[in-house]
């Protein structure tokens, strides 16, 4: 067996300068290495006050919220900010007909009127530490085949030392696809409570037909709370524990932003890939994107139909909807993208350069070639893989039914064993509300049917499992659309999983026959089971050859150009960028300003559109010109604004903050001519959106009425 390669790669690797002020999400602990250039842009502050893990930094008031989006501490008690789609799902949670939050917004005159949030976290870093050396020297003779083990035993290890005899958690993440190792400890919160929420006509104004442009006029914030035990620490919810006192908090300035003022984006910027090949971008642009956009169609449309029937089910399915539309267009704009800027002809080019480079050299002669030939076998695989997760389990139905895998494995265990069962049992119950409370039944119906007749025609014969021919026997069906109509009225009308009184039923005394032939059941394990069978072996030996391959290519690009500046991908750890407030001009003859105002909200008002309603106290504040200190040189309230910053998803809610470390903004999208950049980066169009720290405030003081919020808050007038 190959062996993988000892990639001990010196720190420098991480060390280097910076290709452009606006390119690259740094690591906050080797920001010294770029001071330089942060204060030529404009930074006023030194770089312990960045980041330092023995006395308070900006690293102290940067909150991993959720797990998906970052929030800042804009208080001494805690108080957090995050965009108002980071919110979205514990709003919409605590969203009824009769107190419909999701709508009217909410704002907490007390601490008392703050709403929990079970399950909700937010994680402050406490330090990172490089531990590369490490890991590389466990893994030197270890089989590429099981490395993956073997990285996992390693990392266990090192986050059980870094948190024995704390109440910390911690993290390994790997950098430059295995080329280096760092361990990150959190503080990790578990009480964290709504405080406020701009109605979602302000929060999600514009709504999917805004979503990733620019101009935009959308509030998106929300706010929480940080709770803790008396002594200051993470505890679980309880009435008695009180507001964090954190070690550091964000100013607020509301002097307000001119072009090529210098911004820096503090947060959790969750995944991007710009050293992929020109394989994987092929791939995505023909087969994954368009799939991906085609299946979560079918999802939207349906969800749409029955939400227009009626509020409570709107409310019900609206975060759903939310989460799926956001990537639906983000999918339709990447593809467009790389298209329209050649990245799959530029990477070609960059990977010339590099064969030619390599020839001679054993160690990357046959990187590219072998990563070419690895596509080439996964490719035939590719969009069954892509279909298991926005198909087969992407009814609801389905994908609810596959949770009772365990179920199944502990009943049918030759001596079954009851604890394991009854810990199954558990698992399911714990679920069963969160489930329900989502679950529509007319439009997963009509989603089951038109996925798997995707399913049918869009997946080669020879890899669909034996399963499809059973479907295919609907009796009196004329057409291929009928058939898979009766096909999903059928489980709907005779799955004990479409009802939670059927499930609790079942659940009190489970019968293994009867899991077995429930028919959402016996669906999504016939398909999933077929998928880990006869395609997932493919997709895994692929994955073992690309992972080992890009290792030595990442590496072989920096080896065969030393005086070029490389950063880690965003891999949801903490990073900082920096930039400057800038315009753009997309196209000819059109010319984008920085900034947006609130007689642009005003112009966009259309009472007919969901979208566009402005709230008639928005308007009303408005007339008045009734904006308090929030107000702008020309009596308006700027609205949001535009940077070069570099992001990614998982940055939503991070803090825009700038040259004296206050905060100016909240950034919450990109721009529709850049969607690329999760995998290239241009620097001609690539923008950050940030809704205006001004906005947020203007919205929390005068249309939410909530001035117990704004004494809180350390506000900076010039």
């Amino acid at each position: 067996m190959k062996k993988l390669l000892p990639l001990l790669l010196s720190f420098q690797l991480l060390t280097f300068t910076i290709a452009k002020a606006d390119e690259g999400m740094w690591l906050p602990m080797l920001l010294k290495n770029n001071y330089a250039e942060m204060q030529r842009l404009g930074l006023k502050l030194t770089p312990e006050q960045l980041y330092d893990i023995n006395t308070a930094s900006l690293k102290d008031a940067i909150v991993w919220f959720n797990g998906g989006c970052t929030s800042e501490i804009v208080s001494d008690k805690g108080l957090l900010f995050t965009n108002h789609h980071c919110g979205y799902g514990a709003i919409a949670a605590h969203s009824t007909a009769s107190d419909n939050i999701l709508d009217n917004g909410f704002w907490a005159k007390s601490l008392a009127d703050e709403k929990d949030n079970p399950g909700m976290t937010a994680s402050i870093l406490v330090r990172m530490e490089d531990v590369s050396d490490r890991v590389n020297k466990a893994l030197v003779g270890v089989d590429v085949k099981d490395a993956e083990a073997k990285k996992a035993e390693i990392f266990k290890a090192i986050q059980k030392e870094a948190t024995d005899k704390t109440i910390y958690d911690a993290t390994v993440k790997s950098f430059f696809r295995d080329n280096a190792y760092y361990l990150f400890v959190f503080e990790k919160f578990t009480d964290i409570r709504l405080v406020a929420t701009p109605p979602q006509s302000i929060g999600k104004f514009g709504g999917d037909t805004d979503n990733w442009m620019w101009p935009r006029h959308t509030g998106d914030f929300s706010v929480f709370r940080i709770y803790a035990n008396k002594d200051n620490k993470p505890a679980p919810y309880s009435k008695d524990n009180l507001p964090y006192h954190p070690k550091k908090f964000l100013n607020i300035s509301i002097k307000g932003l001119q072009e090529g003022d210098y911004t820096m984006v503090y947060g959790f910027p969750g995944r991007t890939n710009r050293y992929e090949t020109s394989f994987g971008i092929q791939t995505a642009v023909e087969k994954t994107n368009p799939a991906t956009v085609d299946l979560r169609d079918i999802r939207l449309r349906d969800w749409k139909e029955e939400m227009d029937k009626s509020d409570s089910v709107r409310l019900l399915l609206s975060s759903k909807y939310a989460q799926i539309a956001n990537y639906w267009k983000y999918y339709i704009g990447q593809t467009e993208q790389l298209k329209r800027l050649k990245v799959f002809e530029e990477k070609q080019n960059s990977e010339k350069k590099f064969n030619e480079w390599a020839k001679g050299k054993p160690e990357y002669a046959s990187v590219l070639p072998t990563i070419e030939n690895a596509y080439v076998d996964y490719n035939k695989y590719v969009l069954h893989r892509t279909y298991i997760g926005e198909c087969v389990m992407a009814s609801s139905i389905g994908f609810y039914a596959l949770s009772f895998q365990d179920l199944e494995k502990a009943l049918k265990a030759p001596k079954p064993d009851t604890a394991e069962i009854n810990k199954a049992i558990r698992t399911l119950k714990g679920g069963e509300d969160a489930f329900y409370k989502s679950f529509n039944i007319a439009s997963d119906q009509k989603i089951l049917a038109s996925l798997t007749e995707m399913f049918y025609k869009n997946i080669p014969a020879d890899q669909h499992p034996a399963y499809m021919a059973e479907i295919l026997k609907q009796k009196k069906a004329k057409t291929t659309k009928e058939i898979f109509e009766k096909f999903a009225a059928n489980v709907f009308k005779n799955s004990f999983m479409v009802h939670k009184a059927d499930v609790d039923k079942f659940l009190a005394k489970p019968d293994l026959k009867q899991l077995q032939n429930d028919p959402a059941y016996h669906f999504v394990k016939s398909f999933y089971d077929n998928y880990i069978t006869n395609i997932k072996p493919h997709a895994d030996a692929f994955g073992l050859i690309n992972n080992a391959q890009s290792t030595k290519y990442i590496k072989g690009l920096m080896e065969m150009d030393p005086s070029k500046k490389f950063y880690p991908d965003a891999n949801s750890t903490l990073r900082l960028t920096y930039g400057n407030v800038q315009s753009y001009s997309p196209k000819d003859a059109v010319t984008y300003k920085y900034y947006t105002t609130l007689t642009g909200v005003m112009e966009k008002d259309d009472p007919k559109s969901f979208e566009f309603n402005v709230p008639s106290k928005l308007k009303e504040l408005y007339k008045n010109k009734d904006f308090g200190q929030y107000a702008n040189k020309d009596n308006d309230i700027n609205v949001a604004f535009i940077t070069n910053n570099d992001i990614t998803g998982g940055n939503s809610g991070s803090p825009v903050i700038n040259g004296n470390g206050e905060l100016v903004g909240l950034a919450f999208d990109g721009n529709w001519e850049a969607m690329s950049g999760d995998i290239y980066f241009d620097s001609k169009y690539k923008r950050t959106i940030c809704v205006d720290v001004r906005y947020v405030l203007f919205m929390i003081d005068k249309f939410g009425g909530a001035s117990n919020l704004i004494k809180e808050m350390n506000i900076i007038k010039n």
